[in-house]
């Protein structure tokens, strides 16, 4: 289980300062949770990755349960002994993995489309590679072809074997242009899941319900009560947001609004670094999000100057900037330690050194961002 108390409360916004007690230590908020996909993050060691000032892994439960497979897992002593990281842990429900390896495939779209789009989905419909029953879902596997099936009793007993200090109820993350009919009929089904996922868990981890409704005003507010009816540990904010990033903080504050104040609240899947101040004023405690590692994959350093695309040789050439740190302002061991015309230099000759360095720096920056964050929630100046 989790202890969780609010240390402080913005006068400004609904920024909040707070403190998450788990079995492997404490987490302080509002910060972010790096994705640790397959019980790794991506480039990094777990001791590097304690390095960054991380306080909190998320592990994706459907990869997982494909390989190596949660017995294997469980008999290595859970995912901290397996993963060597010592510190607070999630994992998802695979309810993301619904939207993704559905009709996320089916269009080559994420959970914001970027361009206005028609509803192409209607209620009754289904993915290519997935079907959709109000029991859970079977799914194609992407190793072998072979079908498998994850519903709430399943998705929870995984994460049981998985042994995370928290871990979600199993939910549909409904596509972005999907009509109001689909989305109504999606929300009742993963509001009965979250009550067959309280029912069947068995362990002392901390379980959290997620709100859905898409980009409906009255469905995500009815998701928010419903799920506040129950005796939750904590809630997910998960779901789509239509064409528009500008829908999500509305959005979450009418969800917030509803949500029971002495529980942490997560938001799913968001993170960009111009998210992150708005996010934490409408009220949100912990945020997961791929970007830092991802973008730092594909040569991307986050400074306080800016995004820079460190695979341009003006990095490599240029007397004033190759010399440089990524960030001046920085104090990870990469911008200590090594300039741009070195980092340039691994990038483009293929090194895998490269991304290593961009991901430790990413997730520092992050973390520290998020830092001076909480500094100023507690000087009530946010």
């Amino acid at each position: 289980m989790i202890e969780f108390k609010i240390l402080k409360k913005s006068k400004k916004s609904n920024a909040r300062l707070g403190i998450i007690k788990t079995s492997h230590g404490l987490v302080e908020t509002p910060t972010l949770v790096p994705v640790a996909t397959q019980a790794t993050v991506k480039m990094l060691p777990a001791e590097l990755v304690n390095e960054t000032k991380t306080q909190i892994l998320i592990v994706n439960t459907f990869h997982l349960h494909l390989k190596p497979g949660e017995k294997i897992v469980k008999f290595h002593g859970g995912l901290h002994r397996f993963m060597n990281w010592k510190k607070p842990l999630m994992t998802d429900s695979g309810g993301f993995q619904v939207f993704s390896l559905g009709f996320g495939m089916d269009f080559g779209i994420n959970k914001i489309v970027k361009s206005k789009t028609k509803e192409l989905i209607k209620r009754g419909q289904q993915p290519k590679l997935l079907k959709i029953t109000n029991d859970g879902v079977f799914f194609t596997s992407y190793l072998d072809g072979q079908k498998l099936f994850l519903g709430p009793k399943e998705s929870i007993k995984i994460q049981e074997a998985l042994d995370a200090d928290i871990i979600f109820a199993f939910d549909e993350c409904p596509p972005p242009f999907a009509n109001r009919a689909y989305l109504k009929n999606s929300l009742k089904r993963t509001h009965n899941w979250a009550k067959i996922c309280l029912d069947v868990k068995k362990s002392k981890q901390a379980l959290f319900g997620i709100v859905q409704g898409g980009r409906y005003k009255d469905l995500r507010i009815e998701s928010a009560k419903f799920m506040s009816s129950l005796p939750f540990d904590g809630f997910g904010i998960g779901g789509e947001f239509g064409n528009k990033k500008s829908n999500m903080i509305p959005m979450l504050k009418w969800v917030n609004k509803e949500l029971p104040e002495n529980k942490p609240r997560h938001l799913l899947g968001i993170g960009h670094r111009e998210d992150i101040l708005p996010v934490v004023k409408s009220g949100i405690d912990t945020f997961d999000c791929t970007l830092p590692t991802h973008y730092a994959r594909h040569g991307v350093a986050f400074t306080s100057r800016g995004r820079l695309d460190m695979a341009k040789s003006m990095f490599l050439s240029s007397r004033i900037e190759g010399k440089k740190p990524l960030d001046k302002n920085c104090n990870c061991f990469v911008c200590n330690n090594y300039s741009c015309g070195y980092i340039t230099h691994l990038l483009r000759a293929r090194e895998a050194t490269g991304p290593e360095l961009l991901t430790f720096h990413n997730l520092y920056f992050f973390n520290a961002l998020l830092e001076k964050i909480r500094g100023m929630i507690k000087l009530g100046k946010l």
